[in-house]
């Protein structure tokens, strides 16, 4: 579910008589459950996998077919990860030039994307020096914390 979304879901409840509202979506589900004289908050939590079923055969035992996943891509280099949740921006406005593009040479401290949370612009700033090798999230894009966002070699 994406950020737009639950802040549309947030205000609506705000404004309502509905006290509490929860939503099952294929990523997650979302409860949203409003206070005395707080705001609505936001509770989070990832939906939980649907197993396959093992194959049973005429004799009605079941048979494990084990198949590894395959590994997923460790990038070399160092990755820059999100302190937060909220949606990431590669420059400070529409229009405008991105912080970085693949291949510039950025050192520790540069600002190297920007991170929208609850109206609030955050700079993020390269933890370490070296050339931009990848960026991993598209403009605009909601992003969880811990997500990687650049890769620096």
């Amino acid at each position: 579910m994406d950020l737009r979304k639950l802040k549309t879901l947030i205000d609506l409840v705000s404004d309502s008589n509905v006290s509490e509202l929860e939503i099952t979506e294929a990523e997650g589900k979302v409860r949203i459950v409003k206070g005395g004289v707080a705001p609505a908050h936001m509770v989070y939590a990832h939906a939980p996998m649907p197993h396959a079923a093992a194959p049973v055969h005429a004799s009605g035992s079941e048979v494990a077919h084990a198949h590894p996943a395959p590994a997923p891509e460790v990038p070399s280099g160092h990755t820059v990860k999100s302190p937060m949740v909220g949606t990431f921006y590669r420059s400070s406005s529409p229009g405008a030039k991105s912080f970085v593009e693949p291949g510039d040479v950025v050192k520790e401290g540069d600002t190297i994307c920007i991170i929208e949370a609850m109206k609030i612009l955050n700079e993020i700033e390269a933890d370490k020096a070296g050339t931009i090798a990848r960026i991993l999230c598209e403009n605009g894009q909601a992003v969880e914390y811990g997500q990687p966002l650049f890769i620096i070699e």
